[in-house]
């Protein structure tokens, strides 16, 4: 019995399919198909029900599948335990981004902490804020960045790297650019073009709407700065956004702070406590890279 048919048989267990699986561990699905046919020859006893489109666990594979994860997270425990006293940290590390937001220090850490262990595997997801959340607290991902409304999530560490005003951003001829104070009514009078929820500056916009018993008109929504910029641009709505945000589109918006609105939208970095050296190491690599 070897490592890589027990890491092959969990890829299957939890794709339920033996092509993504096989994408997943980068080997052909023959291949797959082959060592896991070895490993059954070698228990005595089929794991797979393929009968069906998807690959079912049987009893007996069902019965395997625990002892299966617990044999490759020991040897992978015993890989970064070596490691740890050789100075070469090994291991995988998934890092997640939220959609639409470009911050390069978050590459240049990956990009250092690659340089230092390239032993490590990382991989790099992007999806809504609010999922991120959950993928941290689940294990799934290890570290992400994202949009909140909070500065730490429960249960889980932070560390700010943003924290901005909200603002309403309209075309030079719209009537709030004549403004110089905007409040949230004066705002959702007009239509409004804004992230979609799930993400960080909506949840302040709406927690800020709710507490004025404010029931806003949403045109448009779009999960980037530069989509949310192009459409009020184009007169389709007015933009909410965050200072930096709206500060990249001057040239063609102009940018007023929505006075009542004084909780801000706060780019964090989110982690679970954990002694797994990789994402320790990424840790400090993130705090220099935000600086």
């Amino acid at each position: 019995m070897e490592l890589r048919q027990l890491e092959y048989f969990v890829a299957v267990a939890e794709e339920q399919n033996f092509t993504r699986a096989a994408e997943r561990v980068h080997i052909s699905q023959s291949g797959v198909s082959a060592q896991i046919r070895r490993l059954e020859h070698e228990l005595g006893a089929e794991l797979f029900d393929r009968s069906a489109r998807t690959a079912t666990l049987t009893v007996a594979g069902k019965a395997a599948l625990g002892p299966a994860r617990a044999a490759l997270a020991a040897a992978e425990a015993l890989g970064q335990a070596v490691g740890e006293v050789t100075d070469l940290i090994r291991g995988r590390l998934t890092v997640g981004m939220v959609i639409g937001c470009t911050v390069t220090p978050l590459f240049d850490a990956l990009a250092a902490f690659h340089r230092a262990h390239p032993g490590v595997e990382i991989s790099l997801l992007e999806d809504n804020s609010d999922r991120l959340v959950e993928e941290v607290r689940t294990g799934t991902v290890d570290l992400a960045l994202i949009g909140t409304a909070t500065a730490t999530p429960e249960g889980l560490d932070a560390l700010t790297i943003i924290s901005e005003r909200l603002v309403v951003a309209v075309p030079d001829g719209h009537p709030l650019a004549k403004r110089q104070r905007v409040s949230l009514r004066d705002l959702t009078a007009h239509p409004i073009v804004c992230m979609p929820p799930g993400t960080g500056l909506r949840a302040v916009f709406d927690r800020a709407c709710a507490a004025q018993g404010i029931h806003p008109a949403i045109a448009l929504q779009a999960g980037s700065a530069d989509a949310i910029a192009g459409l009020a641009a184009r007169g389709l709505g007015v933009a909410v956004l965050s200072e930096s945000m709206a500060a990249d589109h001057r040239d063609r918006l102009t940018a007023r702070t929505i006075d009542d609105i004084e909780t801000p939208a706060l780019l964090a970095l989110v982690w679970r406590s954990t002694p797994d050296p990789a994402l320790r190491e990424l840790l400090v690599h993130s705090r220099k890279a935000f600086g």
